[in-house]
């Protein structure tokens, strides 16, 4: 079939040379051709407009737009020809095919949803939706995505699991970061939120209704397998998981940590936010300011399940979490804590409200197991096993340990030896500092710790051998010499020769 350009300049050419075949052969078509298009302009029909032909599938087309009705246009065409060779058509599939794409087509356009422009207002409408996230190690994680309307603020928060305390802890925190709640807030059809429908209508979870309670919002869902109802929370898990998963388009390397996770999102957060968006032309932050005085205000003191289950401490500084025990900070001894588990990991969360922080962290365990860190215990232990500090009892122990740090190892080391008569070495530790000082005392103490050496005389030893390491050998002068001198055997006279 010739174009309409093509058309043209073969009339053009025939208008000049008034022959077919000549036309033809200054056009390079076939003289039919040009015969077939002064025929169609002789008859005042359009060059461009095609000739329709009867297709052997006219005959089926009722029937084929009865399926496309029965499946709501999603029936294969490959189903479709294969019926209507049982009906005893004799067209081609290609043929088929193409009537059922074009059937197709007219469907969707007849029954496309019309769409009323939204315009929201400030301080009503928050979306949010989860995202498949990045691996942690081994463990998979989840993000959570919202989307205040108005001003197009997001945020982005990992979590371990899509569980109701998961949920209430990234909603508390998105609203805590915008300032406020709002008035309606709209997701899916989730178990955390809805429990089943019942002729269509959506009954809700008892403790989501408790949570909407307690904030002072609206909970909303959107029409089962509807994702259009809330495009501003897709959207926001597409630019998510495109700048946050690593894949071999954006080049991201693997996180090692679920707090490296956090930092990565806390920074997407902020780039989303701080650029114009491209319907409003407007900084999200900027208009997030504008917004904020149309939220209400946040309680100060977070819903209890945002924080999981609570646990009291025992005075071994640890709690009871699913038959494990953790560790936690020694000053919350005799308290009550909040446990919850994120990606694989117990967290210890103590306080409320505003002033709920995060005090452990810990790797789960299985019943039976044990998560001990050091740091949560006093100074005065290791390991779980106190250390006994000396402490002066009587004068005699007083003096003795004002030495100093080597006094007090001395004691120890000598106690736990089992060493004898440690009361006199004490006293002679004491007479030697008034002769030697406390500090060279001390150090001759620690050295005799370290080396175990608790008996008696091995204190002055160690002294001795100090100070002749520190003081220079010198050759003393004759004069000053204690020794007899030889002198006196001058006067006896020359020994005789015979009498040696």
């Amino acid at each position: 079939m010739l174009s309409k350009e093509k058309k043209m300049e073969v009339l053009e050419a025939y208008d000049l040379v008034k022959t077919y075949r000549a036309a033809a052969q200054l056009c390079g078509v076939d003289h039919h051709t040009v015969a077939r298009a002064v025929a169609e302009r002789a008859l005042g029909r359009v060059p461009s407009q095609p000739v329709s032909r009867p297709r052997s599938a006219d005959a089926f087309i009722t029937k084929i737009e009865e399926w496309l009705e029965r499946s709501s246009g999603k029936v294969r065409a490959d189903i479709v020809h294969d019926r209507l060779v049982a009906m005893g058509y004799v067209g081609s599939e290609r043929t088929t095919r193409r009537v059922v794409a074009v059937l197709k087509k007219a469907y969707r356009f007849n029954g496309h949803r019309v769409y009323k422009p939204w315009l929201p207002e400030p301080g009503l409408w928050l979306q949010y939706d989860f995202g498949k996230g990045p691996r942690v190690g081994s463990v998979e994680t989840t993000l959570f995505c919202a989307w205040l309307a108005w001003s197009r603020f997001r945020v982005i928060a990992p979590l371990g699991d899509r569980s109701m305390p998961s949920l209430i802890t990234a909603l508390d925190r998105a609203f805590r970061l915008v300032g406020g709640a709002p008035t309606y807030v709209l997701t899916d059809n989730e178990k955390t939120v809805t429990d089943r429908h019942i002729a269509g209508v959506a009954v809700r979870n008892p403790l989501a209704v408790s949570f909407s309670a307690y904030y002072g919002v609206t909970l909303c869902t959107c029409v089962p397998a509807d994702p259009e109802t809330k495009g501003g929370s897709e959207s926001t898990v597409k630019l998510a998981k495109a700048d946050l998963v690593p894949t071999e388009a954006n080049l991201l390397d693997a996180y090692g940590s679920f707090g490296e996770l956090e930092a990565a999102c806390a920074t997407q957060t902020d780039v989303l936010n701080s650029r114009p968006h491209s319907v409003t032309k407007l900084v999200p932050t900027e208009a997030l300011v504008t917004e904020r005085a149309f939220l209400h205000p946040v309680p100060d003191t977070a819903y209890a399940v945002a924080f999981g289950e609570s646990r009291s401490v025992g005075w071994s500084c640890t709690i009871c979490y699913r038959g494990a025990r953790y560790s936690v900070p020694h000053q919350l001894c005799a308290s009550r804590v909040w446990v919850r588990v994120e990606a694989n990991q117990v967290i210890v969360v103590a306080g409320e409200g505003s002033g709920a922080r995060e005090v452990a962290r810990h790797p789960k365990l299985g019943p039976g197991q044990a998560s001990i860190c050091d740091e949560h215990y006093p100074p005065g232990t290791a390991k779980g096993r106190p250390v006994r500090r000396p402490r002066a009892t009587n004068p005699a122990e007083e003096r003795f340990l004002a030495l100093g740090e080597g006094a007090a190892r001395y004691l120890i080391e000598a106690a736990a030896a089992g060493a004898r008569r440690i009361e006199a070495r004490m006293s002679d530790a004491v007479t030697l500092a008034s002769l030697h000082g406390p500090s060279a005392v001390d150090r001759a103490l620690g050295l005799a710790a370290f080396a175990g050496r608790f008996g008696e005389g091995d204190i002055e030893s160690i002294l001795v051998h100090a100070r002749s390491s520190l003081t220079p050998s010198t050759t003393p002068v004759p004069s000053h010499s204690l020794a007899q001198g030889t002198g006196a055997w001058s006067a006896l006279g020359p020994i005789a020769e015979e009498e040696r």
